[in-house]
């Protein structure tokens, strides 16, 4: 197996922030005190294949773009690509990267003869490489490290990639997502399809989010009861993203941010389309963090959500709440956090309310 690895360096780093992308925002970003997501992510990605396929043949990227992180995993590239050669100014080593910079470096990949293109990045990231595959039928496979990953064309882990990277043996054409992140900070989530790639075919890999279906009147009229009569005791509520959840925030009588995070505690909003350090410091003795997981993905931490980190979830009891429908569509809930174990302290058997009163058992696995 010959492989090609390209990283997006900056990908993800609007999640905890709130600034649910990082298209045209990498300054802003940084202002916030964000830091980079997908460094971490390819190091977990090129570990485990290290693991599990150590004779693989790799080549990579100039830094920031994954070089470093390929050498220290134990892997010798059989090249580096340079696609800042001939740039007037070539980004710093944590510097920003260009869509143009990951396509000239799968363009040389093509060259070189790799089996497959293994990108770390998020949608735009996934569009790039599948714009510079067109006309080949070279696979792609995703290392997930965007904030929206709306493409089937990533596996549901880093390590997971590596699974896949090292154990397919066959593609299959698969769609490659993006929205405009300028129109989902507004609340607005139009995916458009960006291309159709060759995808290793594996039960490892992520579909298509698809739009909550079915009524969750009954559902969300039931946790604004329960919410309700804890008002004065000083809970704080953690709100996620998405319509399910956003159907309690209305029902609890405010005007939600539609994709964000809130803060609710003792009968009114602490908190409005919070970042994870504004939803740290709101926290008190006793906190419950309520999620719906993504439609068609069944994710419950990890998508969408990133301003929900480790640090938050860990001070916080967990309630999962999805329309049946939703559930109908998802063999099992998922986590990716960042944080390995805490995912495998999230994994197993967990109550999910579907209606008022009713509830369903699901897996996280």
């Amino acid at each position: 197996m010959y492989v090609g690895v390209v990283m997006n360096p900056i990908a993800g780093m609007g999640g905890r922030v709130g600034l649910k992308g990082t298209d045209g925002k990498v300054e802003e970003a940084r202002a916030r005190g964000a830091e980079p997501r997908a460094p971490d992510r390819a190091r977990r990605a090129m570990e485990r294949l290290a693991a599990v396929a150590p004779e693989t043949d790799v080549s990579t990227v100039a830094d920031p773009m994954g070089e470093r992180i390929v050498r220290e995993a134990g892997f010798s590239p059989v090249r580096v690509v340079d696609p800042f050669d001939g740039d007037e100014e070539r980004s710093e080593p944590e510097g920003e990267t260009t869509a143009e910079h990951t396509r000239r470096a799968v363009r040389e990949f093509l060259e070189e003869g790799v089996d497959l293109v293994l990108f770390v990045g998020g949608d735009g990231t996934a569009t790039d490489v599948a714009a510079a595959l067109e006309g080949s039928e070279v696979p792609m496979l995703g290392v997930p490290a965007g904030v929206k990953v709306y493409s089937s064309v990533f596996a549901v882990s880093p390590e997971d990639a590596a699974e896949v990277a090292a154990t397919f043996s066959r593609t299959e054409r698969r769609e490659v997502m993006d929205i405009d992140e300028d129109a989902y900070r507004e609340g607005e989530v139009h995916p458009e399809l960006r291309g159709v790639a060759h995808v290793p075919v594996a039960e490892d890999l992520q579909s298509s989010k698809q739009t909550a279906s079915g009524t969750v009147e009954s559902l969300a009229e039931g946790v604004a009861e329960d919410v309700r009569a804890r008002e004065g005791e000083g809970v704080t509520y953690v709100l996620g993203p998405g319509s399910t959840v956003g159907a309690i925030k209305a029902e609890l009588g405010f005007s939600p941010s539609p994709i964000g995070v809130d803060v609710w505690r003792d009968g009114e909003v602490v908190a409005l389309d919070a970042t994870e350090s504004e939803i740290l410091a709101e926290l008190g003795e006793e906190n419950v963090v309520v999620v719906s997981p993504i439609g068609g993905q069944g994710f419950v931490f990890g998508r969408g959500n990133p301003q929900l980190s480790p640090a938050v979830i860990r001070e916080c009891d967990v309630t999962i709440v999805a329309s049946r429908a939703k559930l109908d569509d998802v063999r099992a809930l998922r986590v990716d956090t960042d944080d390995p174990d805490l995912d495998d302290e999230l994994a197993g058997w967990v109550r999910v309310r579907v209606g008022k009163f009713e509830t369903r058992m699901m897996k996280i696995v």
